[in-house]
This record gives C-alpha cells, sequence and structure tokens, in this order.
C-alpha cells in the first residue's frame, strides 16, 4: 500500500491548531462571554452533558452577546428540550448505521460513496445528525482503511468519494494528504467531495498548506461547505471561501432550515446573496433530520415551501438551493419543492 508521504507537505505552526485548542468547551465560560442570562446555565449543563458543547472563537465573535433569541447562538447552545424524548426523532434518522459497508465507509447512492474521515469537529452543532454516531468503529490510523479501499476498488460505479464526518478538514494536512492518496489509486474515482464547515467556524483552516494538498491530487476537487445564516459570513469567512472558489471552482454550501433561526424569506434570501457575492453556489435547503435530541428546531414542509416560494420570487434561479430530506433507504435526496 503506498502513502503520500512523499509529498505530504511539512505542518506548519500552530495556526488553525492553536485557534482550534482554545476553543470554549464550558457551559459556564460560554454562558459569562456572552453576558448571557445565568437562568440558561443549569439546561445547558445538563444537554452538555449529553452532547458536549464546542464553538470556536471566531464563531463565538460573530454572536451578539446578551441575547439569547441570537440565530448563531441557538445553533450551538445546550438547552434542556435536547433531552426530551419523541418517538419520531431517533438516534439514526439518515440509515448510516444500514448503509455502512465495511469500517468508515458508508453506501447509499449510485456512483458514490462516502468515507467517515473522523469524528471530530470544531463546532458542535445542537442540530447535528450525527451526534448519536459511534466514530469508534471507524478507522483512526491510515491501515485500516484497507477494507473500505478494497470495497471502492471492486465497484467500477463509483465515480466519487465523499470525505465527511465529523468535519474532514479537521484531518492534519499530512494525514489528509495520505488518505487522498489511498483513493487515488482507485483509478475509477474521479472526483474528492469533501463536506466542510471548517471554512465557516474555522477560516484560518483554509492556508496554504492545504491548498497545496488540494490541488496536488489528480482528483476533481468539489466542497461543500455548510453555513445557516448571512451572519457565519464574516470578512475572515469570506476570504477563505474566496481561496477556495478561486483554486478549486466548484464550492456549494448546504443549510438546514431551523427554527428561529432561518425560518424566514429575509434570512434564506440574504443567505443565498451573501454566498452568490463569495461566488459560492447555494446547494440544498435540508429540512432538519428527525435525530433525537433536535425537535425544538423543526420547521413545517407546508411552511418551508412557502418561504421556497417567496425565495424564487426574489432571488435569481442559479441562486436558489433545493429544498430536501434525506430518507433512510432511499436512493437519492427526497425534493420538497
Amino acid at each position: 500500500m503506498t502513502t503520500a508521504t512523499t509529498r505530504s507537505p511539512v505542518d506548519h505552526g500552530p495556526d488553525w491548531h492553536a485557534c482550534l485548542a482554545e476553543a470554549i468547551r464550558c457551559p459556564e465560560e460560554l454562558i459569562r462571554r456572552l453576558d448571557l442570562p445565568d437562568d440558561l446555565l443549569p439546561a445547558a449543563r445538563r444537554a452538555a452533558r449529553d452532547f458536549p458543547l464546542m464553538v470556536t472563537e471566531s464563531f463565538l465573535s460573530r454572536i451578539q452577546p446578551g441575547d439569547p433569541q441570537d440565530p448563531l447562538l441557538r445553533q450551538i447552545l445546550p438547552l434542556d428540550c435536547e433531552l426530551e424524548s419523541h418517538p419520531e426523532f431517533v438516534r439514526d434518522a439518515v440509515g448510516d448505521s444500514v448503509a455502512r459497508r465495511e469500517p468508515g465507509l458508508i453506501h447509499k447512492y449510485s456512483g458514490r460513496a462516502l468515507l467517515i474521515a473522523t469524528g471530530t469537529c470544531a463546532i458542535h452543532c445542537r442540530y447535528c445528525f450525527r451526534r448519536h454516531y459511534d466514530y469508534h468503529q471507524d478507522p483512526r490510523r491510515l491501515v485500516e482503511w484497507q477494507a473500505a479501499m478494497h470495497q471502492l476498488r471492486a465497484d467500477p460505479t463509483i465515480e466519487e468519494v465523499i470525505l465527511s464526518g465529523g468535519d474532514p478538514l479537521m484531518l492534519t494536512d499530512r494525514r489528509l494528504c495520505e488518505l487522498i492518496a489511498l483513493i487515488e489509486e482507485i483509478p475509477h474515482v474521479r472526483r474528492l467531495r469533501i463536506h466542510t464547515r471548517l471554512p465557516i467556524v474555522l477560516p484560518q483552516r483554509v492556508d496554504d498548506d492545504l491548498q497545496s494538498v488540494l490541488c496536488a491530487t489528480r482528483l476533481q476537487i468539489v466542497l461543500v461547505v455548510h453555513a445557516n445564516h448571512e451572519r457565519e459570513l464574516s470578512r475572515e469567512c469570506g476570504e477563505a471561501l474566496v481561496r477556495l472558489t478561486r483554486d478549486h471552482g466548484l464550492v456549494f454550501n448546504q443549510a438546514v432550515l431551523l427554527r428561529d433561526v432561518n425560518d424566514t424569506a429575509d434570512a434564506q434570501v440574504a443567505l443565498c446573496e451573501r454566498l452568490i457575492a463569495l461566488r459560492v453556489i447555494p446547494y440544498y435547503l435540508h429540512q432538519l433530520d428527525r435525530v433525537a435530541g433536535v425537535g425544538h428546531f423543526e420547521v413545517g414542509d407546508d411552511r418551508a415551501r412557502k418561504i421556497m416560494a417567496e425565495m424564487r420570487c426574489r432571488l435569481p434561479g442559479y441562486a436558489v438551493p433545493r429544498l430536501v430530506r434525506e430518507v433512510a433507504g432511499a436512493a437519492h435526496k427526497v425534493p420538497l419543492a
């Protein structure tokens, strides 16, 4: 088995690693730093025991202090309602366990397969559809990817490999480079799609070394980032996204429709307009995956369709994402409007 060691970049300095190390993981610190009411703290502690709090300083700086209803805060603040049980909200709403073919390999759709590159993220979104996923079963060392690579090699219909997680850009440049090299050895794989929130929540990750890794591969790179609200797209995020679009061309955004975060036409239009200004294509607007603990974010389908109808009236067609839902066992994302 060959690796990319000979062309791996050397990790320079602690830049994005240092920024990551500064991330807030303590509810008490979050409440204090944002000057939030103390009565939010008991619930935040309880919910964080079930799904830990984590937010980067970069993302924190975009949250309005003193406002418990801030749409960015709602995405990261643990709440008691996460602990409520609803029969229709389950631990694996998207059918990952059924679609798992080998450790780290999920194959749901024709022509493409997904690798769980890592279980770590730079921010813990409270609506996360993999908040209950058991990442311990997936590869942590390069040699542990052999079974997944064998499966990919054996299926010539797979032309695209998706790196997901967690967040695949949490890998060091060296580890990412080595994983890409394994995928490159499979001749029928032509594209590498990377799903990542790091250019949004930790824009320092888009540095020269990462760009070198992504430019060095024979594979066509497709990047899918994840921003839900226009205020997430700070100046630093914009600079990171422009670098990605300049060097790799295909950069898309997928958002999740979230109650009291972005469930208005005004919020969605502002997000799409900002994305287009940064040369990022609005790709999907996902209806919430019905994962246990996230029911308070759900927006009804009728309301979602009304929002989409107004967006079509106010935006050019290329700036309107597709409203979809992921249904476990379906052959593709299910369009809703």
